[in-house]
């Protein structure tokens, strides 16, 4: 059989130059063509999380400070709280120091004092963080009127 053609030797065939198949990709006019990436390219995106990472690392040490600060203050409140609680049933000022270290932590410092006709508890203990980067304080006072016959 003469005149037709068969494929080339080697039973592969060649695509005429400009020739893209179809599919979904190349189906619509609006799809983005591949970009060549050559040797100029490699090693971006190493160098792109390089850059990144310290300022992602510095991110969760401040969101991290920031929930240790929060998570301090509720604390010595609460403590404060309980303890002019304590303080206005006419509990000793020893066990009104225990229930706060026992809320706030055992390095707080609990300062019990009256405050005209009120009695006035005051805590504050330092705000742990990582390596101590920040010398932050949470504190809190709380005022109670003592029982009629206390003080």
């Amino acid at each position: 059989m003469t005149g037709e053609t068969g494929p080339p030797a080697g039973g592969q065939h060649r695509r005429p130059a400009g020739h893209r198949p179809a599919g979904p990709a190349t189906a619509s006019p609006w799809a983005m063509p591949r970009r060549w990436t050559g040797p100029r390219d490699r090693g971006g995106a190493t160098a792109e999380f390089a850059v990144v990472l310290p300022a992602v690392a510095m991110m969760l040490v401040v969101v991290l400070v920031a929930g240790a600060a929060v998570l301090t203050q509720v604390r010595v409140a609460d403590a404060a709280r309980a303890g002019a609680r304590a303080a206005a049933l006419g509990e000793s000022e020893s066990e009104i120091a225990a229930l706060a270290h026992r809320i706030a932590g055992p390095d707080a410092q609990i300062d019990l004092r009256m405050d005209g006709d009120l009695l006035l508890v005051e805590v504050s203990r330092r705000v742990p963080g990582p390596l101590q980067l920040a010398d932050l304080e949470a504190s809190a006072q709380a005022r109670a009127m003592p029982e009629p016959g206390e003080a």
